[in-house]
């Protein structure tokens, strides 16, 4: 390639300029560098939390290219067209890009780089999104692993290599940069509407605050890890998949802090290093069976009745099941735009198996009301907690959300605070759910709480009987 050439430096769901192995190796490149971000179909297609969520991502990177000497180049429609036509505006002859990985962002990335290297252009992708590239963790017998306990032994001792050099200090541009388009005018944040203003004072937007929230964690949180990590009225957590979404922290940062907590003796390091894992494991399996974000991961769970979507989910949806473990949860995620672990599993477990509801008709909710959703984490995590994904646990296990009250909220602080109708003096939390709220949801704090969508007990017994004939 033409050393004095412009290059294209495509970023997609990595948001930054620290740890960033792409930017690095640009930057010491010494080329004109043209950062670039495509809202492409896509990324059109992101739900209304996400798109929102990652429109003051890239409000962000902007702000931090532009400290370098840098402009972020906008431009919306297909990539491959939009590429080519700034390789045609600027006379680039490279496009860079951090690797995707679930089936539409390969197959996209597959036909952009086929096209450019057809026109001798250089097309390249870096790794950075993952801790392992999913291809590269294998069985004894070469093949993939299913179940997570092995594939955690697999990578527990491997080396991951450290994190490459800071951002850099300045980058070279050309001597005039393409057009750009507004980043207002993509509205990317319109489909929020009113539950904007609930949820923006909940988000921790950019690079900076990401690495405050690790080194947070590792300060004040991962002694308490193992502990105290299923108890959602306790922030022990580090709330970095917010950032670890939109690759605004990289996970390798947050690997080598957790092992230097682990050598300092910190008795959650390890688990929440496992954690980390787990979503390497997600990536793992989406990679090998890419299948696991549209159907069911095991194929005799096709003929189960699960019901699609019905009255009972809508309610769901709106956090007035009648069960304040899962509508505490299900309000958290409308407030904060987030929700804690252990109750993503009972709200799960509820919809999937007391109201018999498909998995995806919460993975679909999920996808609309997450800022930090993730497309294999996602898949994942409702297919294991409805039985039909990867998991070595009985299927036939089903939360009760009120034997899990108990146990993970024994002071209802938790319920309380996101459930208005439980409390004589709700705090502003719960009251902002009603804010940002639909008004055609009709909702009012002044009501009577629900009854019961369905008696637990019986609720339990039509899903062990809908399991015993899952294969007839």
């Amino acid at each position: 390639m033409m050393t004095s050439s412009p290059l294209l430096l495509w970023f997609r769901r990595d948001l930054r300029l620290d740890d960033n192995p792409m930017l690095v190796e640009a930057a010491s490149s010494g080329r004109p560098i043209i950062p670039v971000f495509i809202l492409d179909p896509e990324t059109e297609s992101l739900g209304a939390a996400p798109k929102w969520r990652l429109g003051l991502g890239v409000e962000y990177l902007a702000k931090s290219l532009g400290k370098l000497g840098s402009t972020l180049i906008l431009r919306r429609g297909p990539a491959l067209d939009v590429l080519e036509t700034l390789i045609a505006e600027t006379g680039a002859t490279s496009v860079w890009w951090g690797r995707q990985y679930d089936a539409k962002a390969v197959a996209r990335d597959a036909a952009v780089k086929s096209a450019l290297k057809a026109k001798g252009l250089e097309a390249r992708s870096f790794a950075g999104h993952l801790l392992f590239e999913p291809w590269t963790v294998e069985t004894g017998q070469g093949g993939f692993y299913r179940v997570y306990t092995p594939f955690w032994k697999a990578v527990r001792g491997r080396s991951v290599e450290e994190p490459v050099a800071a951002a850099p200090s300045k980058l070279s541009s050309p001597d005039q940069m393409p057009r750009s388009e507004a980043l207002k005018d993509w509205a990317l944040g319109a489909a929020m509407k009113r539950g904007a203003a609930v949820v923006l004072p909940h988000l921790h937007v950019g690079e900076e605050a990401a690495s405050a929230r690790l080194h947070r964690f590792i300060d004040e949180n991962v002694d308490l890890y193992s502990e105290l990590r299923d108890f959602p009225a306790r922030d022990v957590t580090s709330g970095l998949s917010e950032n670890l979404a939109w690759g605004e922290i990289s996970p390798r940062r947050i690997w080598y802090a957790g092992w230097r907590a682990l050598e300092d003796g910190a008795k959650g390091a390890e688990h929440f290093l496992k954690e980390l894992v787990w979503r390497e494991f997600a990536y793992h399996l989406m990679h090998h069976t890419p299948q696991i974000t549209t159907e069911n991961w095991k194929q005799e769970w096709d003929q189960f009745p699960w019901r699609d979507d019905n009255k009972e989910a809508e309610y769901w949806r709106r956090g007035m099941t009648g069960e304040p473990f899962v509508d505490a949860g299900m309000r958290e995620l409308y407030v904060t735009g987030r929700m804690h672990n252990r109750v993503r599993m009972i709200v799960a477990s509820y919809l999937t198996k007391h109201l018999l509801t498909h998995w995806k008709v919460g993975l679909d909710w999920f996808a609309d009301c997450l800022i930090d959703w993730d497309p294999a984490a996602n898949a994942m995590g409702w297919q294991w907690v409805a039985g039909s994904g990867p998991d070595a646990a009985p299927y036939f296990r089903v939360f009760n959300p009120a034997t899990q009250a108990e146990k993970f909220d024994p002071q209802n602080a938790y319920r309380h605070r996101f459930v208005a109708e439980l409390s004589r003096t709700p705090g502003p939390e719960a009251l902002s759910f009603f804010e940002a709220a639909p008004r055609s949801w009709k909702l009012d704090p002044n009501r009577r709480y629900p009854e019961p969508l369905i008696d637990l007990s019986a609720g339990r017994e039509r899903a062990l009987e809908a399991y015993g004939g899952r294969n007839s």
